[in-house]
């Protein structure tokens, strides 16, 4: 392994473990040698590497975090029809918000206790927000859906799947009898019905 691949390693296994312990106990329910013993590393590895608790949780954030991913999405996974391009984009939300689940809720629990975070943390939907507004625009321009606001249409489409991904259809916990695949078909439907010319 050389060096590079160490470094980035040992980042992860922090980075990890931070998220792992602030989901379970939050921010000021855990310490970095808390952290620094659950990746099998030093306090003082810890500090090395991230300075703080704070930059510690932060890094996780920008590592972890759905931007660059969902981007990638938009540029490689489309093929400029509604219907489809829409589940997606909604099926590789869901994959991606589900796979980062804990610091998503983090981010939702500790965002009135790390205000400086909670900005941070906002950077992310905004991306997609802009990303998704290009992208109907773009359907607009080339006559594959009604002009209407596409920001709002992007925010409307955008907090749609948010709420169940907040709601946790995937487990079928909350609401047994509506699951997260048939949602998706469902929301993506009517959406393009509404938006077709």
């Amino acid at each position: 392994m050389d060096m590079k691949t160490g470094k980035q390693n040992t980042s992860t296994r922090l980075l990890q473990a931070a998220i792992n312990l602030i989901s379970e106990r939050g921010y000021n329910g855990v310490t970095t040698e808390e952290i620094a013993t659950a990746a099998g590393l030093s306090e003082k590895t810890l500090f090395r590497y991230f300075g703080t608790k704070l930059n510690l949780l932060e890094s996780s954030f920008d590592h972890f975090h759905y931007t660059e991913d969902m981007k990638k999405v938009f540029q490689e996974g489309l093929v400029w029809e509604l219907e489809a391009d829409l589940l997606t984009i909604c099926s590789a939300y869901h994959e991606i918000m589900n796979r980062d689940r804990k610091l998503v809720m983090i981010s939702l629990k500790e965002s009135a206790l790390l205000p400086d975070f909670k900005k941070r943390m906002h950077q992310h939907p905004l991306q997609l927000l802009e990303v998704l507004k290009q992208y109907f625009i773009g359907m607009g321009e080339r006559g594959k859906i009604i002009r209407t606001d596409p920001e709002l249409q992007a925010f409307t489409f955008m907090m749609t799947h948010f709420g169940a991904f907040i709601n946790d259809l995937d487990s079928g916990k909350h609401y047994p009898n509506i699951r997260l695949e048939p949602f998706m078909q469902e929301s993506v439907r009517i959406f393009a019905r509404a938006l077709t010319p």
